[in-house]
This record gives C-alpha cells, structure tokens and sequence, in this order.
C-alpha cells in the first residue's frame, strides 16, 4: 500500500472541494498537485541527470505507480516480472528472440536500466562494460590475467558483438557467426567464400570453434597454442570424409620435424580459414602424386626453399641432392612424363628419417613404396621400390649408363 492510504491520510494528497462527499455525478475532491509535483510533495525529485524515462519527463509517475497500492513492491502491479509493465510501452518483438538475456527471461528489466532517470544511453545503470560485469564477475577474473584482448572487449562496449536482449543466435549475438565477425574484419569474406572452406566455419560454433572471442594467452586470440589447437581436431582417423589423416599420430614420437610443426606454426604452409588451394594450402601444390615442374606450381615449397631448386638440370650451388653437378631433384620433378611431387620421397609434416624422407614408405594405393634412403658426407643412396639401387656424391659423382640420363 501507498503509505499515505496505510496511515488514512488522504488529505496528503487530496483535498476537498465540496463539503458534501460523495457527490453523484460530480467530483468533490481535487488533487494537492498535478503531475510528478504530486508526488515531489514526499519524494525527491528527479530530473537532475542526462537521461529522463520519457514518463517521468512527462510527469505521469502513474503510468508505472499504482497511487493507492500494488501487488509488488514500488507500487508495481507486476511484481518481480516487471515484462508485462515495460511491454505496455516498449515493443515487445526484441524480447521474444529464441534466446534470452538472463535478466529479460525473468522479466527483471531494472536490474540493468533505472526506471526513472540515468547518465547513460537507455537508462543503464552504468556504463555497458560496468552494467555487464556486475553479473559477470567470473569474466572479469578470467581477463585479467589475459595476455590477448579482442579489441571490442578492450575498447567496446559489449553491445557490439551481443545484444542484451534477445537473439535468435546462441551468445546473443547480433548475428551468427562468422557474420558478426566480418562486420570488423571484412578482408576474411574472400577466404570464407573460397574453393576449399575449412569446416570448422560451417558449424555452429563459427570462429568460436578455433577462437576465443573475449581474450586469450595464445596470438590471434585462439584458444589455446596454434599447433594445440588444430591437433585439437586433426587427431583421429575419422575426421572428414574421405577420413583426413591424423596428424598428431604422424608426428608423435618423430626425430624430424618440418620447420614450421617445430615451431608451432600450421599457418605457415595452410589457411586456417578457407583456401583455393588442396589441403587449404597458402600456395600451389599439386593435389595428385605426379606433376612435373612448371612455374608457379610448386610455389608453397619454393617460397621458403630455395626458389631455384627445380630450374636448372645442372647446379653447384642451389641443392646439395645432386650426382657432381647433375641436379636430381630436378631429375624427380621436372620428368615431364612422370614427374614426382616432394611427398614421393619426403613427409611434410615429420619424419624419422634425416631431411623429411619418409623411412615408411609413400602411400601408394595399397602398398607403401619403400625408399631405403642412406646419407653420407658428400651424398647418399636409395634402393627404392621405383627403381634399382643408385648411389650419388657431390664431389666424385657416380658413373651410370643412358638409363639414368
């Protein structure tokens, strides 16, 4: 109740207009005050911040008070779930999305926004970042000890990525993923729409699924070490279909790792996002196990290797895998009939042969052509499943017949 009708002192805010009471037809009682001046008789008054409830503004305190009682506290006739009140005047739309904001789920719109008047955009009790981590408080904690921020998390209020509503997508977000992300980062567009998409894009998850999207102690705010993170996934034989290979196994226990698994760094060689290239690879590689040499085919190799290695049939100084002069990765590769792509011979992940060569053997249909490659000071040898037995040295080269020419 209205503590003035508690206590029976109507006279507080009615005053007798005619001393005959009640009149039919008539009214013989007029108010004290009109409007909000009404009730500034007891209560303070407001008016004194940037951002007035347009009721309050008006005056019309009653559009929200019952002036005699309420069945829930302030006078309100809608108890704790305040939705039924607010929606009176707000649109209702916004707050019926498939998935709610906590507060707006039980209808406690004021535990964000102050009814009557506020400093801040939408009568927020705060500022967005404070307003959101009054709840959040395990979020708060977690960021602190972040190394990585997302810079709208640093700089931006939360309503950027989220609305504090409703929305038909998991998180609240304003859009789903990874819609919501291009809005900031628009150069990924390309990549998403691109021949070979990575997968993980299309799942529900979006960019969650590799990222953290507040902060994290890894670069590029990923959710955990770059090589953890894509063995996270790349760690079984069913994955994909056809299956991919496992990487983490392929790797496991290996004496030789390509540069870039050693350093952690699978974006070196792939697009973590999407690639027009086989294997989301950066740059051209052939796809099937036999392409002989032409410019820009090999480029993924030859961007870290040495970029003349497949140009010139005799060299002294751009391979050391060479009979004298006689280059023989070019011999491999440049085979216009045959050439032999680099996993003929090398892994490109690991390896527990020297130089990447693959002491298992290359997958070939059924059978794993063995190499049974050796290496000496000056050269090496390998008697493979492919040819017979051939030995070669850089400093006193091997003599062979036309068969090897």
């Amino acid at each position: 109740m209205h503590e003035p009708v508690k206590e029976g002192d109507c006279s507080g805010c009615h005053k007798q207009t005619n001393p005959l009471h009640p009149l039919k037809g008539a009214k013989s009682f007029a108010m004290t005050a009109q409007g909000a001046a009404l009730c500034y008789q007891c209560h303070d008054a407001f008016g004194k911040k940037k951002v007035l409830h347009p009721p309050v503004k008006d005056g019309e305190c009653a559009y929200c008070h019952k002036p005699h009682g309420g069945v829930g506290p302030f006078l309100l006739e809608g108890g704790d779930d305040q939705t039924a009140l607010c929606m009176g005047c707000h649109d209702a739309a916004p707050f019926k999305q498939k998935v709610k904001h906590g507060p707006v789920a039980v209808g406690a719109c004021t535990k964000c926004h102050n009814p009557h008047e506020s400093n801040e955009k939408a009568l927020l009790r705060g500022p967005v970042w404070e307003s959101c981590l009054k709840c959040h408080a395990d979020f708060l904690k977690s960021l602190k000890g972040a190394a990585f921020i997302h810079p709208p998390v640093k700089d931006g209020p939360c309503t950027s990525c989220h609305n504090p509503h409703g929305s038909a997508v998991p998180q609240l977000l304003k859009k789903k993923m990874p819609d919501v992300c291009l809005e900031c980062h628009p150069g990924l567009a390309k990549k998403l729409t691109a021949k070979v998409p990575h997968k993980p894009l299309q799942d529900e998850g979006g960019c969650g699924n590799c990222h953290s999207t507040h902060f994290s102690k890894s670069k590029g705010l990923l959710a955990g070490e770059e090589k953890d993170v894509c063995l996270g996934c790349h760690d079984t034989d069913k994955l994909g279909k056809p299956p991919l290979r496992n990487i983490k196994k392929e790797i496991e226990g290996k004496k030789f790792l390509h540069g870039p698994i050693e350093m952690g760094e699978c974006k070196a060689c792939h697009s973590p996002h999407g690639s027009d290239y086989f294997r989301l690879l950066n740059k051209s590689y052939p796809a099937d196990l036999y392409a002989p040499y032409k410019e820009g085919l090999y480029d993924l190799c030859l961007e870290c290797h040495e970029k003349n290695l497949l140009k010139f049939a005799e060299t002294t100084i751009y391979t050391n895998f060479r009979n004298g002069k006689r280059n023989l990765h070019f011999v491999h590769v440049v085979d216009k009939r045959k050439g032999r792509t680099c996993r003929v011979c090398h892994e490109a992940h690991a390896s527990s042969g020297e130089k990447l060569i693959s002491k298992e053997g290359v997958q070939f249909g059924e059978w794993k052509i063995p190499l049974n490659f050796k290496i000496t000071p000056t050269g090496g040898s390998c008697a493979p499943g492919c040819h017979r037995a051939f030995k070669y040295d850089r400093d006193k080269p091997e003599t062979y017949g036309a068969e090897t020419k």
